[in-house]
């Protein structure tokens, strides 16, 4: 017989394995250690054995699927099921988030439920290989493995970027209870694991709670790269403020025991650990992937002789818990039901619609949201007008003059941490410093180091703390995390965490999970004189293509505090990932037409009025300049203020024009444009990011898709980045570009 893994294949080997096996002449209790040294009983591992066994014939029902067009995942957990020992040594309601090949973790904690809850996992399983939508947590829309009864949090990462959110889930965590994340070798490698583990010490370092169990499944492979002999080990073994364990991963009673003793330690002194097993992959990376192209014959072998499913069996044999005959049944009998629940999905339905697959991306609630606002006064203003000036240092901000857009986010923070008690604001210099622009300065004061606290240098930490911090389902909390990026060049580091894991979430898991949050980003350029591209980036396209995000941008005083309650809103009552892009340029800006005018500024809202001005998501704000007939322009954040001064001059050479702020940048209110186009004829769009991928793109898009027939003008920044100094002109939008179009659409 050859080496190469196979379904016939391992189906034989473990037949002839078994067979092989001699009962020995005194046989232990169920109740008794399976053997010495080891605290897994016979029982126990009887139990595991079978969510071993389905966990294989899972794989082995995904290849039967694929080869007649009816499955669509074939990675699988074959050489892995050791890891349903890690679920075994662990409480029940303890939230894991698992790696691709934790299947035996799944059905482990299933069959816990009770009688029939190990094929009703498998159910669960194969609906996701299907694709079927009666699959109970993405409904079709991937194969994972989640269950909010289960407390198993679903998560399609493969490469780890499931790690941080891990870290910020561990963080809040209630006492007595541990979070465990599952991955693979290779991921060691990647940012979002190194990122994490770092994170994890540096929390630990400085005396932070962080119960967390990170479960590395070290199978030696990275698809066709190996992992090198002692590279993981050692990786994971030298992280500071980590305690490291390990185990042969084959061995389920080596691994429950290992996983018991890093759990026991996590549990008692809230601090980190790592729980490295040494597996073997089985039948190569996935369906379609031929090991033998880049394995030897030799090492295939090897890891045949250690597959862990024999292994079991012997424990079982050699224990007396049960006879070679009765495993190959159990085997056969497992494999039976498997396969009939296999064929029962075949013909369940399938997503049929695009409106099908894309609900659970982004609900809009707008009146509820709107309630919310409305419920924010009645909190805010609960505590009493002398607490809440007590909070303010003893005068609200509406009892003062004009505030500037920084003193209006200033002030709608901290109404925002008054009405919502699980708000928490983060980032790095926000605390102590109060930010880099002062934007945030007071509001340690204010809240305390527990709400408002300083994070390390590392945007990727940052959002996978929020990422845990909001993480809502059965059993968690309602933390509502305000993530400061300092610079929107800063988020290109940590973008994934909002693409693959923030904006997933919902989507896989039909809503039953959610991370509501509200990411506080300065960015956008213009700053005169400073930073060049890391602090002057306009690139914001990254953001826009991902879908269910809610991207605000505030270019006024009058629109932030309203604004931010908005996204606030759609967090608490939709669950929304939220970005609030601040224009650094206009921070501090006061005046509008000519200096000393103070025509940026404005009063911030009274409580009693934020319900009445309250700024649905998605939708524009129109400055109508003069006759306002003559010409659109639309323009968000620093375009609106250059807009509506090249406005004012056109309005004196008798052209009256409609200044449109977008102020959503995702979802675009394409109404509210199509209208204000219509109303003139001329549309001039001033989009002060990139031409290539920026936002007057989708602007003409939804314009053209709309119907609109008259005039239409994009002027946008220089495919670039921004340079230093005075040169930064040269490449981005100005009022002499604006005024230009604005007489080219106007001479038509």
């Amino acid at each position: 017989m050859d080496a190469v893994t196979t379904p016939q294949n391992l189906d034989e080997r473990f037949r002839d394995a078994v067979s092989a096996l001699e009962p020995p002449a005194e046989r232990r209790a169920p109740g008794d250690p399976v053997r010495d040294g080891s605290t897994l009983t016979g029982a126990q591992a009887l139990h595991l054995f079978d969510a071993q066994l389905t966990s294989r014939h899972l794989d082995l029902a995904a290849r039967w699927l694929r080869s007649f067009n009816e499955g669509f995942y074939t990675i699988g957990s074959s050489g892995h099921e050791g890891n349903a020992a890690v679920a075994a040594a662990l409480r029940p309601d303890d939230p894991a988030l698992l790696h691709y090949r934790s299947a035996g973790f799944f059905l482990a904690r299933a069959s816990a439920e009770g009688p029939g809850g190990l094929i009703e996992a498998a159910r669960d399983v194969l609906r996701g290989v299907v694709a079927s939508s009666l699959e109970p947590i993405a409904g079709g829309r991937h194969k994972v493995f989640g269950r909010a009864d289960l407390h198993i949090i679903p998560t399609t990462s493969t490469v780890a970027s499931h790690l941080p959110r891990a870290v910020g889930l561990a963080r809040v965590l209630g006492e007595d209870a541990l979070v465990v994340a599952s991955f693979g070798d290779a991921s060691v490698n990647h940012a979002s694991a190194t990122t994490a583990l770092n994170a994890a010490g540096y929390l630990g370092h400085i005396g932070q709670d962080l119960p967390l169990l990170l479960v590395c499944e070290d199978n030696g492979w990275g698809i066709s790269v190996p992992s090198p002999s002692g590279w993981v080990a050692a990786a994971l073994s030298s992280r500071p403020g980590v305690r490291y364990f390990s185990a042969d991963g084959c061995d389920v009673a080596a691994v429950f025991d290992a996983a018991a003793s890093a759990a026991s330690f996590v549990r008692a002194d809230r601090r980190p650990a790592v729980l490295h097993l040494s597996m073997v992959r089985l039948m190569g990376h996935a369906g379609a992937d031929a090991e033998v192209a880049y394995r030897a014959a030799d090492e295939i072998a090897a890891d045949l002789a250690r597959d862990p499913l024999v292994q079991t069996a012997r424990l079982l044999v050699e224990s007396g818990q049960s006879k070679p005959d009765e495993l190959i049944a159990r085997y056969d009998e497992l494999g039976w039901q498997v396969r009939k629940v296999a064929e029962d999905v075949i013909g369940e339905p399938k997503l049929a619609t695009a409106a099908d697959v894309v609900a659970p991306l982004a609900p809009r609630r707008p009146l509820r949201a709107a309630r919310h606002v409305a419920d924010a006064t009645t909190r805010a203003t609960g505590i009493g007008a002398k607490e809440r000036a007590r909070v303010f240092g003893g005068k609200p901000p509406e009892q003062g003059g004009p505030l500037t857009l920084a003193q209006t986010i200033n002030a709608a923070l901290t109404d925002t941490m008054l009405a919502e008690p699980g708000a928490e604001l983060f980032g790095e210099d926000v605390a102590r410093k109060g930010g880099v622009y002062g934007v945030t300065k007071n509001l340690r004061e204010r809240f305390g180091s527990d709400r408002v606290f300083d994070t390390l240098l590392d945007e990727t930490s940052i959002l996978g703390l929020a990422l845990g911090a909001g993480l809502r389902g059965p059993g968690l909390g309602e933390r509502l995390p305000i993530p400061e990026i300092q610079y929107l060049a800063y988020l290109h580091n940590a973008e994934d965490q909002l693409r693959g894991e923030a904006a997933t979430l919902s989507f896989f898991s039909q809503g039953a999970y959610r991370n509501p949050m509200v990411v506080r980003v300065a960015g956008l350029a213009y700053q005169p004189g400073f930073g060049g591209h890391f602090h002057n980036d306009n690139a914001v396209a990254v953001l826009r293509d991902v879908p269910g995000l809610v991207l605000a941008v505030p270019s006024r005083p009058a629109d932030a505090a309203a604004m931010l309650r908005s996204c606030v809103a759609s967090a608490a009552v939709d669950g929304s990932v939220c970005v609030f892009l601040e224009p650094i340029a206009l921070y501090h800006t006061r005046d509008l037409y000519e200096q000393g005018d103070n025509e940026w500024l404005a009063p911030y809202p009274k409580p009693a009025d934020w319900a009445d001005q309250h700024v649905p998501v998605g939708r524009a704000r129109t400055y109508p300049v003069g006759a306002a007939d003559a010409l659109t322009i639309i323009t968000y954040g620093n375009g609106l203020r250059m807009s509506l001064r090249v406005a004012a001059g056109l309005a004196k050479e008798g052209y009256g024009s409609r200044v449109v702020d977008l102020r959503w940048l995702s979802p675009l209110p394409v109404s509210d444009l199509r209208r204000e186009a219509a109303a003139t004829g001329r549309v001039l769009i001033v989009d002060e990011t990139r031409r290539t991928g920026g936002v007057g793109e989708g602007v003409l898009a939804a314009l053209v898709d709309g119907g609109f027939v008259g005039s239409a003008r994009l002027i946008a920044s220089a495919d670039s980045l921004v340079p230093l100094g005075p040169a930064a002109s040269y490449v981005l939008v100005g009022e002499d570009a604006i005024t230009q179009g604005a007489h080219a659409l106007l001479a038509r």
